[in-house]
């Protein structure tokens, strides 16, 4: 199981917890009229994370006919807690939200012990008796993508150069993001040993400006395919690749997808995109409230094998070589058998990432 490693955050929730305490399904009504509300803290636009659980609200309220709201509740943290508190104190039945604001919703969550809470993203596995939480195997998919890199840029490929140099481009410095990071590099490695990774941090999720320019180093120096694990920052990347004529890999959605009609060109550039299916998992956790067996108290692991986690395989993808395909098809399969394992920044010190990571340097 993968392990926060923000020493504040698993204190909070540690306190929160009680240990050895069995889950609990929700008490919550077997009928469909109930309200949740999707507690955003960011903006919606950054066609990833966020729109990701935005489209899983809108699963919910189509599918399941439940009264649904979805609120934007911004990068200032101090505005959470009465955020939270005007939505514990509504009519809504599920709360939902994560990542950044986890801290505070399993601290707050304990306080309202009547009140349900779902958390869409989160490392820190302890977990209070009414929230469940949920995190996505971002190794495992990292590894999908690297393979996936390293395969376009040794290919014949048009846009692939001789370099065997890919790029990749990180929101912040820190293990969530590390995650993808480590799977991207040993999924390199499994392809070609001599495959070399430019990695960049930008410092923000926000920043779209600072991802483009980032990215175009990249693509300056050789490198012919990059991956963004940077929230909207990492949409400077694609610009990036659309103005070098160089390839592009997404995160967390369709990246593809969202630019196909407003930008086909630059939808062209993007190959693929590492999936977390978070509106699917939003979906399955919402029905299973209403069917009472959602397991409050416990965090659960989604990954390859349960189709949580993977590349998105669009027409994009499918104009991808066919023996690259193929062989990105078995990695799949081998990741999901457990024939291939890959590590985790989770269970790694911040010096052995390093390590890592400079092993690679171009």
């Amino acid at each position: 199981m993968k392990k926060g490693l923000h020493v504040f955050g698993l204190l909070c929730a540690l306190l929160v917890a009680i240990p050895g305490a069995k889950a609990v399904a929700a008490p919550g009504p077997a009928k469909k009229d109930i309200g949740v509300i999707l507690l955003v803290p960011g903006r919606l636009g950054d066609k990833s994370f966020f729109d990701a659980a935005n489209q899983g609200m809108v699963l919910v309220k189509e599918q399941l006919g439940v009264k649904t709201k979805v609120v934007e509740i911004g990068t200032d943290s101090t505005k959470w807690e009465p955020s939270l508190l005007d939505a514990i104190e509504g009519p809504w039945d599920i709360i939902i939200s994560g990542n950044t604001i986890t801290e505070l919703m399993n601290a707050t969550a304990v306080k309202y012990p009547n009140k349900r809470f779902i958390n869409f993203d989160t490392s820190i596995e302890a977990t209070p008796k009414n929230v469940y939480s949920m995190f996505y195997s971002t190794n495992d998919v990292g590894f999908l993508a690297g393979a996936a890199a390293a395969l376009v840029t040794t290919s014949k490929m048009s846009l692939a150069n001789p370099e065997k140099t890919i790029g990749f481009l990180g929101g912040m410095d820190i293990p969530g993001i590390n995650d993808f990071l480590v799977g991207y590099i040993e999924g390199a490695r499994y392809v070609d040993k001599s495959v070399k990774v430019f990695v960049s941090y930008a410092g923000s999720f926000t920043d779209p400006a600072k991802g483009k320019e980032l990215a175009l180093v990249q693509y300056n120096q050789g490198v012919d395919i990059s991956y963004n694990v940077a929230g909207g920052t990492g949409l400077g990347l694609i610009d990036a690749a659309k103005e070098k004529n160089r390839y592009a890999i997404g995160v967390d959605s369709d990246q593809a997808a969202l630019f196909s009609d407003t930008d086909p060109v630059k939808a062209q550039h993007i190959l693929t995109s590492t999936v977390k299916r978070i509106d699917e998992a939003i979906l399955r956790a919402v029905k299973m409230h209403i069917a009472g067996n959602l397991p409050y108290g416990t965090h659960e692991v989604l990954g390859v094998k349960a189709g949580a986690v993977g590349l998105a395989k669009n027409s994009y993808y499918l104009a991808i070589p066919a023996d690259i395909r193929a062989k990105l098809d078995k990695i799949e399969a081998g990741i999901s058998s457990g024939t291939i394992k890959v590590d985790s920044a989770f269970d790694m010190t911040s010096e052995q990432v390093k390590a890592l990571r400079d092993s690679v340097k171009p």
